[in-house]
């Protein structure tokens, strides 16, 4: 069985949805649409069957079209999501998924009604690193979480409607979503716009959760290297998953501290600390993005909801903009 499709978007994302699509033996790449109407016919040599168009309705209008993914601003991600939907039609949506926790709600609410498949593309969930880092804390391997420390920062992309925690941080904080399995209780975030005003280009976000738990990020623009790197800390051992590293991803750090004594008294507590050996795991090196591509293929197929449905992406809009709220006061927490 293959699923009718059609890509939004063909700039800076789109081009890889496109080939993920048009690889996949249950997708049938059908439309490609952008608002510049050369880009869609750039693909053409390569797929001569696919029809191209600069107007969206196009697809929305096209009843044999089963699905529809949706590359483009995250501006527009509501109303053509919604479009697609009342069309009868399952969306894929790149992150963010929405740009307000009440657009995205608006969107499950009308998927749920009309018995469709909403699919956010929290590519990272779908790489060998961040699966095996599942695998490690639900087995009980790094003992209780302790805290959760990401910093992703470079030089540039500067955008120009939205600041660098909504750029960059549905990545991390769907990776933590994922990982912790918990909603934070409150979030805190602070940020500097040093070359558009009221665009933040370098941010730092803390969420607090119902216990000692604690998470924290660092998302910039500015930066004179790029880093990509977590640091997720249990009682027993300690993570470091670094994306730049082309093989060694992930290091287990047999590390510590162990306590006795009376805890409740910082007196009477005795701590010693623990080292041990590094292991570096084998992961699962398939492309993140043709997992994704494929699981929300399966979904419609299997007639499921898929592993990064509407929910996830709510979830982490919900985070993105407590964020900005908590900016826009000076760094105080707010109730997520």
């Amino acid at each position: 069985m293959s699923i009718k499709i059609g890509v939004i978007g063909c700039g800076y994302w789109g081009p890889n949805l496109i080939r993920n699509f048009a690889e996949n033996e249950n997708a049938e790449l059908i439309w490609l649409c952008d608002l510049d109407e050369n880009r869609p016919l750039t693909f053409k040599r390569r797929y001569p069957t696919i029809k191209t168009t600069s107007n969206f309705q196009d697809l929305i209008d096209d009843s044999t079209l089963e699905a529809v993914v949706i590359a483009t601003p995250v501006t527009t991600h509501f109303p053509l999501a919604k479009a697609a939907l009342e069309a009868g039609k399952h969306v894929f949506v790149e992150k963010p998924f929405t740009a307000s926790v009440k657009e995205a709600a608006e969107l499950v609410e009308l998927a749920a009604k009309k018995g469709l498949n909403i699919f956010v593309d929290h590519v990272f969930l779908y790489t060998g690193a961040v699966r095996k880092i599942k695998t490690l804390i639900d087995s009980g391997e790094l003992g209780e979480l302790l805290y959760f420390d990401s910093t992703r920062v470079n030089l540039g992309l500067f955008q120009r409607d939205i600041n660098v925690v909504w750029d960059l941080a549905p990545h991390d904080f769907s990776i933590m979503d994922y990982l912790i399995g918990r909603e934070p209780q409150q979030l805190s975030a602070v940020g500097s716009s040093h070359i558009a005003p009221d665009i933040e280009n370098v941010a730092y976000v803390i969420c607090k959760f119902d216990d000692e738990f604690i998470a924290h990020f660092h998302f910039n623009w500015l930066a004179p290297v790029k880093i990509r790197q977590m640091l997720i800390a249990g009682s027993k051992k300690m993570i470091i998953f670094d994306d730049n590293e082309p093989s060694e991803k992930l290091k287990i750090y047999d590390k510590g501290v162990d306590t006795t004594g009376d805890k409740e008294s910082a007196y009477e507590t005795l701590v010693s600390y623990r080292t041990g050996d590094v292991w570096i795991p084998k992961i699962d090196g398939t492309e993140a993005l043709k997992s994704a591509c494929h699981e929300f293929l399966l979904s419609i197929i299997e007639k499921r909801q898929p592993f990064t449905d509407g929910e996830a992406g709510l979830r982490v809009v919900r985070m993105l903009e407590n964020a900005q709220i908590s900016i826009k006061n000076g760094g105080n927490f707010v109730k997520v």
